[in-house]
């Protein structure tokens, strides 16, 4: 896919939210085009002033939240014997989803959101989600809790980084390691504070 990439980034500099609705729904799909390419360049046309930093949020969410709803249900219809077979004619390679079904098996719906923020494992739990037919209120806000903190932090990088964005992408699964080793943290401080402002009250 990497070929790709420029063709990528032309969409996205011409057709702007739009495009990065697209290629979100289609990286929760689990083709293989990394949300760091989308989401850290959109930050970077944030810096640059042609895109607004709520206006990729929004697009990143409504694309990736299409993408995993449309996967989950290929998953709880099709079952795993069908993407077994079908899958690697859409770049679904079976390690990529043998990683997500372990993931799933061990931590239940709780995967879901925490998934979404670590390497490869983000694009492809929604297919034992739907194998396993959870319910799809919860998997819909998981799945959105999940990728909220996820887009705004990629696309927040992006444009802090600014014309030196396409940094993210040299260092890969470290950086998507990275960033979710910083959600877990402010999830920890501000859940920390939520308590201590409960107890002063009391």
């Amino acid at each position: 896919m990497e070929q790709y990439s420029a063709l990528f980034l032309g969409f996205i500099s011409s057709w702007g939210y739009l495009a990065i609705a697209l290629l979100m729904g289609l990286e929760n799909a689990c083709i293989p085009i990394p949300s760091e390419l989308i989401l850290g360049f959109a930050g970077y046309l944030v810096f640059m002033g042609k895109l607004t930093f709520t206006g990729t949020i929004i697009a990143g969410m409504i694309g990736g939240m299409i993408g995993s709803i449309i996967t989950y249900y290929i998953g709880h219809f099709g079952g795993r014997p069908f993407i077994d077979k079908y899958g690697k004619y859409f770049f679904m390679k079976k390690s990529h989803i043998d990683t997500a079904q372990r993931w799933f098996d061990k931590y239940g719906i709780k995967a879901v959101f925490f998934s979404r923020m670590l390497p490869v494992v983000r694009t492809f739990i929604s297919l034992p989600a739907g194998f396993a037919g959870i319910n799809m209120k919860k998997f819909i806000i998981f799945t959105f809790a999940g990728s909220l903190p996820w887009t705004i932090l990629i696309i927040h990088v992006g444009k802090i980084l600014g014309e030196n964005w396409i940094k993210m992408l040299s260092i890969g699964h470290e950086f998507s390691l990275l960033i979710c080793i910083l959600i877990v943290v402010c999830i920890i401080f501000f859940y920390i504070r939520h308590l201590r402002k409960k107890n002063n009250s009391n």
